[in-house]
């Protein structure tokens, strides 16, 4: 997802983006959603919350992360 896309998200949520990173922002998002805020971190590259919007961006964060 673009980060355009997740910037309106927030806004329709009545969440500030300011200045945040695209982790940090989806995080936020995932807080509010009364959500865990793992975005980006699953531990070993595997993520058991199949039905996370952010799922798709999320895993290749991971392995991006790692190097």
């Amino acid at each position: 997802m673009k980060m355009l896309e997740i910037r309106e998200i927030a806004r329709e949520m009545g969440l500030k983006s300011g200045r945040l990173n695209k982790v940090k922002l989806i995080r936020t998002i995932q807080l509010d959603e009364g959500n865990f805020d793992c975005f980006g971190s699953a531990g070993a590259g595997e993520c058991d919350q199949t039905l996370c919007k952010w799922r798709e961006d999320c895993l290749p964060a991971v392995k991006k992360r790692r190097g």
